[in-house]
C-alpha cells in the first residue's frame, strides 16, 4: 500500500472506508487503536489534497477571467505594431507618405492606415525616412560621437565647477572639514536648424522611395553638418576658465609641429578617454609637411583619428590667437538634445517659384547641442609666427 503522503483523494477515502468497515467487525483493540490512529492521518491527507484542489479551482477562476484576456490583448497589440511597421514601409504607404510631404494632405496616409492596420492616428513615418536621418548623424564623424537625449523644452546639464579634495584622516585627529562643492549649469536651448533648396518640377514628379531618397537624404545630411558647425563654434568660443553657465576649454598656443598634439593631450581631463583631432585638410597637410621637413619617424598625431572639417579655418590663413584645430573627446564632452526626436519636418512650396518651374522645398530639425564637460576639448591656436 501507498505511504499517506503519496495517496490520492481517491485512495484516501477508499482505504478510509476499509478501516471504519474493521473497526465495525474487529474486536482486537489494538487493531481498532492502530487503526484510528492510521484513520486520522488519511483525514488530514485528505483536508490537505481538498485545499490543494480548491486552490487550483480559484487559480484556474483567475486565469480564466483575468490572465487569458491581458494576454491576448499583449499578443493583439503585439499583432498590430507588426502589422502597422509592415505596412509603414509598404510601397504603397511609401507612395503616399511621399504626397504628403509633397502637398501636406495627410488625408491619404491616415485612410490607408485606418484601412489596413485600424490605425487612424498619426501619420507614421516609413523607415527609410527615419533610418536615412539616424543614419546621417550615426555617419557623421562628430556627430557620431555626441551623446543624444530627448528631452521636451530647454534641458539643464550640470557640471563640477569646483570641489575640495579628499584628506587622509588620522585616527584620533580631528573632524574633516566638509567637501565644498561648486556646480555650474549648462542649459541646452533647442534651436530650429533649417535646409532649404529648390528643385525643378521634375524632382516633384518622382514617386515614393525615388523622391524620399532625394530630398530627405539630401536635407538630412546638410543639416547634420550645420549641427557639426555650431558645435565646434560653441567649442572655439569656450572660455578658457569655466564660469556658472559655461565649461572651460583649455589652449595649446603652437604651430603645426611634430609635439603640438601631445602637449594638447596633456592638458585634457582624464575622463577624456576616447579623444580625436579636428582640422582643416589643409592644416592637416602642413602637419604631415613639417614631418617630412623633419625626416621625423613619427606619428604627428599621436595616433588619435584626424577629422577633416572646412568649419576651422587652415593654419595658413589663420589670424594670431585664432584656433585651427580641436584635440577632445565628443562622446564625454559634448551632448544633443532632440526634444522632438531624430525627425526632419519638411514643407514644400510649388507656387511661389512656379513660373520658374521651381519647387521649394524647406527641410527642418528641432535640436540643441552643447559642450557640458571641462576640459574635455583643447583649442590649437596659432601662434604670432608660423
Amino acid at each position: 500500500m501507498a505511504e499517506i503522503k503519496d495517496m490520492t483523494l481517491e485512495e484516501v477515502e477508499s482505504r478510509m472506508s476499509e478501516l471504519d468497515s474493521m473497526v465495525e467487525t474487529s474486536e482486537d483493540t489494538e487493531a481498532i487503536n492502530h487503526a484510528t490512529e492510521e484513520r486520522q492521518l488519511l483525514n488530514e491527507r485528505k483536508s490537505e489534497l481538498k485545499d490543494l484542489e480548491e486552490r487550483k479551482a480559484q487559480a484556474q477562476e483567475i486565469e480564466n477571467k483575468e490572465v487569458v484576456p491581458e494576454v491576448i490583448e499583449e499578443r493583439k497589440e503585439e499583432i498590430k505594431m507588426k502589422s502597422l511597421k509592415e505596412y509603414r514601409n509598404s510601397e504603397e504607404y511609401i507612395n503616399a507618405f511621399a504626397e504628403f510631404l509633397k502637398t501636406g494632405d495627410e488625408t491619404e496616409c491616415r485612410a490607408l492606415l485606418s484601412t489596413n492596420v485600424g490605425e487612424a492616428g498619426q501619420v507614421e513615418v516609413p523607415d527609410l525616412v527615419a533610418n536615412a536621418i539616424k543614419t546621417d548623424w550615426l555617419q557623421s564623424e562628430i556627430m557620431g560621437q555626441v551623446r543624444k537625449i530627448s528631452v521636451a523644452g530647454n534641458y539643464k546639464q550640470q557640471f563640477e565647477l569646483s570641489a575640495g579634495d579628499a584628506v587622509i584622516h588620522d585616527e584620533g585627529s580631528g573632524a574633516v572639514s566638509e567637501e565644498t562643492l561648486t556646480l555650474g549649469v549648462v542649459t541646452l536651448i533647442p534651436q530650429s536648424i533649417k535646409k532649404w533648396k529648390s528643385v525643378s518640377d521634375e524632382v516633384l514628379d518622382l514617386r515614393g522611395q525615388e523622391f524620399l531618397d532625394y530630398i530627405v537624404k539630401e536635407i538630412s545630411y546638410r543639416i547634420t553638418l550645420k549641427a557639426e558647425d555650431i558645435l565646434l563654434d560653441k567649442i572655439v568660443a569656450l572660455p578658457t576658465s569655466a564660469t556658472s553657465t559655461s565649461v572651460n576649454a583649455k589652449v595649446v598656443k603652437a604651430g603645426a609641429a611634430l609635439g603640438t598634439i601631445a602637449t594638447a593631450l596633456g592638458e585634457l581631463n582624464a575622463e577624456a578617454r576616447n579623444p580625436v583631432v579636428v582640422m582643416n585638410p589643409a592644416t592637416k597637410a602642413a602637419f604631415k609637411a613639417a614631418v617630412y621637413a623633419g625626416q621625423f619617424n613619427a606619428d604627428p598625431f599621436e595616433g588619435l583619428k584626424v577629422i577633416l572639417t572646412n568649419n576651422l579655418p587652415a593654419i595658413s590663413s589663420a589670424s594670431e590667437n585664432d584656433t585651427y584645430a580641436i584635440v577632445g573627446d565628443f562622446g564625454y564632452g559634448a551632448l544633443a538634445n532632440f526634444p522632438k526626436g531624430e525627425t526632419i519636418s519638411i514643407k514644400v512650396d510649388d507656387k511661389t517659384n512656379m513660373k520658374s518651374d521651381l519647387v521649394d522645398i524647406l527641410g527642418r530639425e528641432y535640436v540643441a547641442v552643447e559642450p557640458v564637460a571641462c576640459r574635455a576639448f583643447v583649442k590649437i591656436t596659432k601662434p604670432a609666427a608660423v
